[in-house]
């Protein structure tokens, strides 16, 4: 993977790049991104108030693991009616953007700035400011997180 973020041969979207929506709700993905995310994309509601975006494949992937964990447990459909209800199915565009539905632009609080971070398997969708809080809050109590994370030994 380049220094600017790019997904590399392990599969994994990484780094965090500024972008803008345009008056139509299209966002033009990185270009780095862009080479990875060919086909059918999926964007859904995330947690923290931002949005993910899948490949097709990665999405039923993600769906099918909470299916398997207990398609009969209230919880496991609850999370996976939140993933699912305001999902849409989109694809690259010919400039390389995406089409974010109203529903998920009011979801996820977007009009103009966006963050576009590489989280892993998934790209995440954020309101610029709401990403500079949340990064912000999360850079102040990461040593306590890595802390407890450790002792239950998991890092």
């Amino acid at each position: 993977m380049g220094p600017d973020g790019a997904k590399g041969r392990d599969g994994m979207f990484l780094g965090e790049h500024q972008h803008t929506l345009d008056t139509k709700g299209r966002l033009s993905l990185p270009a780095k991104f862009r080479g990875e995310m060919t086909g059918r994309l999926v964007i859904s509601k995330g947690l923290e108030g931002c949005l993910y975006v899948h490949s097709a494949e990665e999405y039923v992937s993600f769906l099918g693991r909470l299916t398997d964990k207990g398609d009969f447990d209230p919880k496991f459909r609850q999370v996976r009616r939140f993933f699912s209800s305001g999902a849409v199915e989109t694809e690259l565009d010919a400039a390389g953007r995406i089409s974010v539905s109203s529903n998920l632009r009011e979801y996820a609080g977007l009009d103009k700035d966006v963050a576009v971070i590489g989280n892993g398997d998934r790209i995440e969708v954020w309101d610029a400011d709401k990403w500079a809080a949340y990064n912000g809050e999360t850079t102040d109590r990461i040593e306590d997180v890595t802390r407890e994370l450790a002792e239950l030994g998991i890092l």
